[in-house]
């Protein structure tokens, strides 16, 4: 995210100029819009107007425009942010009070107002305008005749393709035309990899799947590269690594995640810290439960006898339209925090952030067991 200009303060009014430059951005300024915000952005409207033949052409115009935020909406894959809420900037073509939908795309500016910035919305602010945080790792998920190419960013997964390709079985006559089909699908994967890849982003590039689909792919790049002479490739190849997973599903993204040679090389990026604290909180759960607690109730109360040690809370929690819902979570991470414990905030477009999901999206590793948080109900 480019800032171009920032007047605000603390737990205060102010305002942030920004640019989106890449999809990880817009899911970042759907953390921040929320409800009574205001956007101001340049859109474009189909207004009618008088033509030479009497009648009335539609014609596209460019328009500044300024919302009272009352919904957001992220499109992932068309990576744009829909702002709907009432116009409150005087304008020829669209009254003061009247309905209109910003659309907030990649390289267009917008300003952001709130009246109150709080701690988590300004950490938010600064995380996104580090440079260093983007899209760590790239992941080639495949099975025979199907593969997924994802590329895991600081805030959001996204699957930039999917290949797909008809294989015979190998057996018998057949297997002429599946040696043939099998090279053409590693091809199209190729391809994709080319396109979607780029090692002046990511740290790491993975190629999983069950079997030995990997290590044939892997064979075929290689070979294409010294082939065809792909520098990107040859430069890179320390930088791809083999993991084995139970399928060519996104699901199996969880398993690359959790591989160590994967882990080593993305350690100190936001997804991995995210992929080792529930990890460690799963391990606990299973080991020494009285040390773990998930649900907002449990961690609430544990808090209040000073025991969490380590807080896991899911960015949908802190998109409530409710302002006294959202700053009890703020209030909660920033007291964990003062009390020299940690926060991570998962992001719900990762998959670690999907499984915090399923358990109410609030959990905590404990300082000393609570036995008796059992007896409380959730």
């Amino acid at each position: 995210m480019k800032i171009v200009r920032k007047d605000l303060e603390r737990d205060g009014p102010g305002s942030v100029k920004m640019v989106p430059e890449e999809s990880d951005d817009l899911w970042v300024a759907y953390n921040l819009i929320a409800a009574g915000d205001t956007v101001m952005a340049v859109t474009v409207r189909k207004v009618l107007r008088e033509a030479a033949s009497g009648g009335r052409d539609a014609e596209r115009v460019k328009l500044k425009l300024e919302i009272k935020v009352e919904a957001v909406e992220y499109d992932k894959e068309g990576s744009v942010l829909r702002i709907r809420g009432k116009n409150i900037l005087e304008n020829e073509h669209v009254k003061i009070g009247q309905f209109h939908t910003l659309e907030v795309e990649l390289h267009r500016p917008f300003v952001l107002r709130k009246v109150f910035w709080d701690s988590l919305a300004l950490d938010v602010l600064h995380q996104a305008s580090d440079p260093k945080a983007s899209a760590d790792l790239a992941v080639v998920l495949m099975q025979e005749g199907l593969a997924h190419i994802l590329l895991v960013g600081k805030s959001v997964t996204t699957t930039r393709s999917r290949v797909e390709t008809s294989i015979p079985r190998k057996h018998g006559p057949s297997i002429a035309g599946y040696d043939k089909a099998l090279n053409k699908f590693f091809d199209n994967v190729v391809q994709a990899f080319l396109k979607h890849v780029d090692f002046k982003v990511v740290r790491c590039a993975v190629i999983a799947s069950p079997g030995f689909t990997k290590d044939q792919f892997h064979r075929h790049l290689m070979l294409e590269a010294e082939r065809k002479q792909l520098r990107s490739i040859i430069e890179n190849k320390s930088r791809i690594v083999l993991v084995h997973t139970t399928s060519g599903y996104k699901h199996s993204l969880r398993e690359v995640l959790d591989a160590p040679n994967v882990a080593n090389m993305i350690k100190d990026t936001k997804a991995a810290q995210e992929v080792k604290a529930l990890k460690d909180f799963f391990d606990m759960l299973s080991n020494d439960p009285s040390r773990a607690c998930y649900g907002p109730k449990h961690v609430e109360v544990a808090h209040e006898r000073m025991a969490v040690q380590t807080l896991l809370v899911t960015d949908e929690l802190f998109r409530s339209s409710d302002i006294a819902t959202r700053k009890k979570y703020v209030n909660l991470v920033e007291s964990v925090k003062d009390s020299g414990g940690t926060a991570h905030i998962f992001s719900s477009m990762h998959v670690s952030g999907e499984q915090l999901a399923q358990l109410t999206g609030i959990a905590a590793i404990l300082r000393f067991p609570l036995p008796d948080l059992d007896d409380i109900e959730m």
